[in-house]
């Protein structure tokens, strides 16, 4: 069990500059639990006091309009972390964390996080890095928002998650309701938009599958305003 988990530490980014003696007190300072789908690890304004470090599984951070209509910010695949923002004293203004599938955490205090920044900066300036992709990730989704039509948004979304799915050319695990959150619609002009896409030959639907059949169509789509 202790060589998994500090083989789970191992393939965190932020981890990448500790000694093998390091990875083994990060081992002591740490705790890994299970947790279930639907899981709501924080809620808006919340004073986190703890980071989170995704072994497997998927996270959303997602935000709620006045009126309850939700947006997805960001899905997290393994080897994520998130939390961080509350570390250091930012609030969370609206955001929710939230597991979309079966997750297995490692947890670290704040206090324990604050020790090994005093002592490892490369860990910080890891950090660091890791929250200007996010906001670059978040800018980048709410230019397509503001310029980009749905279907363009949607050719965009399908194209990067096959592109990061360990099954090249296939969005597997979402439904129709995930992506619609994600490009910040409703569900039934995201399951009208993919009946369209596949019946111009570009993709096909199953359940929480759609393979890519033609990803250089998507590609012009997605690029087009």
């Amino acid at each position: 069990m202790k060589e998994l988990k500090i083989q789970a530490l191992s393939e965190i980014e932020i981890f990448q500059d500790l000694t093998q003696l390091e990875m083994e007190q990060m081992d002591r300072t740490t705790t890994m639990s299970t947790c279930e789908p639907g899981r709501v690890f924080y809620g808006p304004d919340e004073a986190g006091e703890v980071l989170f470090l995704l072994k497997s599984g998927r996270v959303q951070l997602y935000r709620l309009s006045p009126d309850g209509k939700k947006l997805v910010v960001s899905i997290l695949e393994p080897g994520a972390i998130f939390g961080e923002m509350s570390l250091i004293g930012q609030g969370m203004h609206n955001a929710f964390a939230q597991a979309i599938e079966e997750c297995t955490l490692c947890v670290m205090s704040r206090m324990d996080v604050e020790h090994l920044l005093v002592n490892k900066p490369q860990v910080g300036l890891r950090i660091m890095e890791v929250m200007a992709r996010r906001l670059q990730d978040a800018e980048s989704k709410l230019e397509d928002m503001a310029f980009k039509s749905i279907p363009s948004r949607l050719a965009s979304l399908l194209i990067k998650l096959s592109d990061s799915n360990s099954n090249n050319g296939t969005v597997m695990g979402y439904t129709h309701q995930d992506l619609a959150e994600m490009i910040g619609t409703y569900r039934e002009t995201t399951t009208q938009t993919l009946n369209d896409f596949k019946n111009q030959g570009w993709i096909n639907i199953e359940r929480k599958r759609i393979d890519i059949l033609d990803h250089t169509s998507l590609e012009v789509l997605a690029e087009v305003a």
